[in-house]
């Protein structure tokens, strides 16, 4: 008897912390198999690039970086964060691609401090810092995309409720009214007053 309330009661108990991080949980998979795919396009386009072509390290890995962004833009918005709140394909592109060049300072970083620090200048010693960069840019990548360029429906109805939102731009508030831009002047109407301040 114990054996079997063994698995329902351990069943139980993760059940619980499943259900409050289920979608962490998913958007991180997804996020790690674009993000898998885009090291493999990084390190397809800057193996070559580094050593037969013979361009430097951080000339190759800026390349691979592009070629790799684009794939995981595309993979991302898509699929990974299809269901949350973007600005617009453009809007979101240009914060993608200014945070993935954050992303890309840090592989700069730790390829920099590999080669010309360290003197580590070998092709597997160049490869390896170029992963642990991914790595570390990688950590920073999905924190930031969560928080600046596909955010939560709730939090993207906040911030126009409070005006953050492009000016000029009309959107539906919750109760179906059609609401003008940032610049219009409008009468305090009941959905806005019991906003937190």
């Amino acid at each position: 008897m114990s054996s079997s309330r063994l698995p329902s009661s351990l069943f139980q108990r993760l059940a619980g912390p499943y259900r409050r991080f289920r979608r962490i949980i998913h958007e991180g998979a997804k996020f790690l198999i674009v993000g898998a795919i885009g090291i493999g396009i990084t390190n397809l386009v800057f193996i070559p690039l580094r050593g037969p072509l013979g361009l430097g390290p951080l000339t190759s890995v800026t390349i691979a970086t592009i070629a790799a962004t684009t794939f995981t833009f595309l993979g991302n918005r898509y699929w990974s964060f299809r269901h949350r709140e973007g600005a617009g394909t453009a809007r979101e592109g240009a914060t993608f691609f200014m945070l993935n060049g954050v992303g890309l300072l840090i592989q700069y970083a730790v390829l920099g401090l590999s080669n010309y620090a360290l003197g580590l200048t070998t092709k597997i010693e160049n490869v390896i810092a170029v992963n642990v960069g991914i790595g570390l840019g990688t950590l920073f990548r999905f924190w930031s995309y969560r928080k600046w360029v596909w955010v939560p429906h709730e939090v993207m109805l906040e911030r126009l409720r409070r005006g953050r939102h492009r000016k000029g731009r009309r959107d539906t508030t919750a109760h179906g009214s059609v609401t003008a831009g940032v610049g219009a002047s409008r009468p305090a109407s009941a959905d806005t007053q019991d906003l937190p301040g």
